[in-house]
């Protein structure tokens, strides 16, 4: 059963093919909450009257990268990108998205496929994230009946073009005053047949559990990692933080990237310092996770974006903030 968005932005259950495959949307009016305005490609973002991001509906991305939305370039208030598009190094990372690189074979993630014994191969197996309707709550009332900004579905196709997957996916920002916060939640529903995801890791490869939602932030002179179990890429990968911090510095300018999880349900981070800079809760860390048909499983991750440097004994403060703000979702 797929769903449908109602007015308001209240999703409910439709049967399949029902979903309306034109996207219903409007500007957003409450600036504390910021303006989400479509447009035929993207959606952006403003907030206090800055651009601070933009949803791109992932339409001109190649196949071999598993095409699907993506929020770049996402910037702080005082207009540092602390997202990148297909970098050299991974032309498949995507700024923040959501991607999967197994679903009973299929990749969702893009790029090369890590197999078992033969090590990373590209194959022929590359699916694609469709959007298929889109909901923008225009007043307070609809936003708190939806619970967030943005109300969206997607289908996840295979490398055929077959249903797999049904996403409800669900945007929201909010300001902090001195910082801004953002929320990505994607719930999934298997609703064609059972399904089993892995990672790499769960084929072979030990500490490559990467695969869920994925934030790549671009290059600088200087980065530190921080998380709730102490400092550096060897503590936080792995570990099942609240948080993890980027702060990142280039010439004279320093910014900071907080990433959460929501505590109830921890995993794994897929954290990377060295090689880039970027990180995710991993949906797969090192075991394949099974969902039966009607099964669902949610995928959320909240960012918080700061101009500066932010110690250690101050994140949580601004998690607690950042919660606060997005409680309800207005």
């Amino acid at each position: 059963m797929s769903p449908t968005i109602e007015p308001g932005g209240t999703v409910a259950t439709a049967s399949p093919g029902s979903t309306s495959s034109t996207a219903r949307a409007t500007a957003t009016a409450d600036p504390a909450a910021g303006t989400w305005r479509p447009a035929r490609s993207a959606t952006t973002l403003t907030l206090d009257g800055a651009e601070l991001a933009r949803y791109d509906h992932g339409s001109t991305v190649e196949r071999v990268h598993s095409p699907r939305p993506f929020l770049h370039p996402v910037r702080t208030l005082g207009g540092s990108v602390l997202t990148d598009l297909a970098p050299a190094d991974h032309l498949h990372h995507l700024g923040l998205s959501a991607a999967l690189p197994d679903v009973d074979g299929t990749s969702f993630w893009g790029g090369r496929t890590y197999v078992r014994d033969q090590g990373s191969t590209l194959l022929d197996n590359h699916g694609r994230q469709r959007v298929t309707e889109t909901r923008i709550p225009s007043t307070d009332d609809e936003r708190e009946r939806a619970g967030a900004d943005v109300v969206q579905l997607l289908t996840w196709d295979d490398e055929d073009d077959a249903p797999v997957l049904h996403e409800v996916r669900t945007l929201t920002a909010r300001s902090l005053g001195d910082a801004w916060t953002l929320r990505w939640t994607s719930t999934l529903r298997a609703d064609v047949r059972d399904l089993s995801l892995g990672s790499p890791a769960t084929n072979g490869r030990p500490g490559a559990g990467y695969g869920g939602l994925f934030w790549r932030l671009g290059d600088a002179d200087v980065t530190v990692v921080l998380s709730e179990d102490g400092t550096g890429e060897e503590v936080a990968h792995g570990s099942t933080s609240r948080w993890v911090a980027f702060v990142q510095s280039t010439g004279t300018v320093t910014t900071t990237l907080v990433l959460v999880q929501p505590d109830t349900d921890r995993r794994p981070w897929f954290l990377r310092a060295s090689e880039y800079d970027g990180a995710g809760p991993a949906a797969a860390w090192s075991e394949r996770v099974s969902m039966p048909r009607g099964r669902q499983l949610t995928l959320e991750l909240v960012a918080v974006l700061v101009d500066g440097p932010v110690e250690p004994h101050a994140v949580p403060e601004l998690v607690a903030r950042a919660d606060q703000a997005l409680a309800g979702g207005c």
